[in-house]
């Protein structure tokens, strides 16, 4: 009775700490700029089974993208097990499905400790990658300190996730053999390696190691569910939103500020005879994270870190500063430290700092081709180009702080109709034959 009480205790307080980490992180989303998003819903719908679900965008680099569906599929199918675990916990039994499935029971568990190894086998392969053969896009200076150990927590937690499985099925296979309380399970194939270590082992001994693994299991578990919703890890939960909600137009389209083109239409004649005068502008382009959609803001805490953008972009390889995933990163960093201040009842967005010139350089956007490589390579369709031209259109429409370079490109665009300072008469006398 103790146990369910403190079982009791340890879930609602679990699900406290993640409803309360999920409002905060809904609330900052929420900082963005509202933006409707209802159109092509059947294409929406299949970029998130195929991309989020399916992991299409992975398979461009076979191997990883394997070893990491191994332990995305090895995560949601072991995890299943967990409702057992819950009602053995809330209702004080012992593996409550075992007699009600017989054979299958077996089945089921034999298949739970394949994914298991599977998973073990594929985060020490991820760690090996990350910390002896030290992958270029996992040393990148965006990923010092904190990110860089998140990484190597959340993979090493799930080793020892798996083999306290491993050890709990051990115990338990041997226990069943003195104890009518451990129902039967049959023979278990992986953990069975194992039983030897405890074939001899005094009773009192099994009992704890197998109900230490079990509640080890369980609170790492809700533990993981709780740190989680704090690691890069939350793309696990918030890749199916995002690929929903990312953009479906073709990459190359790039949006005009709709009061811009209004405004301009009424400056030439062209706008509709019955329409009305252009609403006040506000901000044009973005200067902190409330001047970006919400969707954008979205995608910042759905990024996962892995650094493919950064690796394909053509900036980034010349030696340019920068990088696609520190913009993901740095907007992430600033709705968190928005937020922290408004759960204290600071500032807020008030602060003095903003996400351009704080948190993310004009020498970074500025190196940006615009070329959607980061777009492109992104394994759940975050898009940082629309972050970067945001805050571009800002450096330039509201503080005029473009390169000279590019003023003068904007000036003759805007005089001669192209980038080249000529006049517009004279554009096409390369056409001209020679007399």
């Amino acid at each position: 009775m103790i146990q369910q009480i403190v079982f009791i205790l340890t879930l609602g307080g679990a699900g406290w700490f993640i409803w309360k980490r999920a409002s905060r992180i809904r609330a900052n989303i929420n900082l963005g700029k509202d933006k409707e998003i209802k159109n092509n819903p059947d294409q929406r719908l299949r970029n998130m089974i195929l991309v989020a679900f399916g992991q299409k965008k992975m398979f461009k680099r076979p191997v990883p993208a394997f070893l990491h569906l191994l332990i995305y599929v090895g995560f949601i199918i072991i995890n299943l097990e967990v409702l057992e675990f819950i009602i053995d916990g809330l209702a004080g039994t012992h593996r409550i499905f075992a007699p009600f499935l017989g054979g299958f029971y077996t089945f089921l568990m034999n298949f739970f400790e394949f994914l298991a190894v599977g998973v073990l086998l594929a985060c020490v392969f991820f760690l090996i990658r990350r910390n002896i053969l030290k992958l270029k896009r996992f040393w990148a200076s965006e990923l010092a300190g904190w990110p860089r150990l998140d990484a190597n927590i959340i993979l090493c937690t799930e080793i020892i996730l798996m083999l306290a499985i491993l050890t709990m099925n051990a115990t338990d296979q041997v226990l069943q053999q003195t104890n009518e309380h451990y129902v039967n399970t049959g023979k278990l194939f992986f953990s069975s390696f194992l039983v030897p270590l405890f074939q001899h082992k005094p009773e009192t001994m099994l009992v704890f190691i197998e109900r230490f693994a079990w509640w080890f299991h369980i609170l790492g578990i809700l533990g993981f569910a709780v740190y989680v919703t704090y690691s890069k890890h939350l793309h696990i939960f918030l890749a199916f939103p995002n690929t929903y909600f990312a953009n479906v137009e073709a990459k190359g389209h790039m949006k005009n500020m709709p009061v811009v083109t209004n405004e301009v239409k009424m400056m030439l004649g062209m706008a509709e005879a019955n329409a009305a005068p252009p609403a006040e502008p506000g901000r044009f382009g973005a200067k902190d994270v409330n001047d970006l959609a919400w969707n954008n803001l979205l995608a910042a805490y759905s990024c996962t870190e892995c650094g493919r953008c950064t690796s394909e972009c053509p900036a980034n390889l010349t030696g340019k500063k920068l990088s696609p995933r520190k913009i993901m990163m740095d907007t992430r960093d600033r709705m968190e430290d928005v937020g922290k201040s408004l759960e204290k009842g600071g500032p807020g967005l008030e602060d003095g700092k903003f996400l351009l010139g704080d948190y993310i350089t004009k020498e970074e956007i500025n190196a940006c081709t615009s070329c959607n490589a980061c777009v492109e390579a992104c394994p759940v369709m975050i898009n940082p180009l629309e972050i970067i031209l945001e805050l571009r259109r800002y450096v330039a429409m509201e503080e005029s702080g473009s390169p000279a370079s590019w003023n003068s490109v904007f000036q003759n665009i805007e005089t001669n109709f192209a980038p080249w300072k000529f006049s517009p008469s004279d554009r096409f006398n390369w056409a001209q034959e020679e007399k």
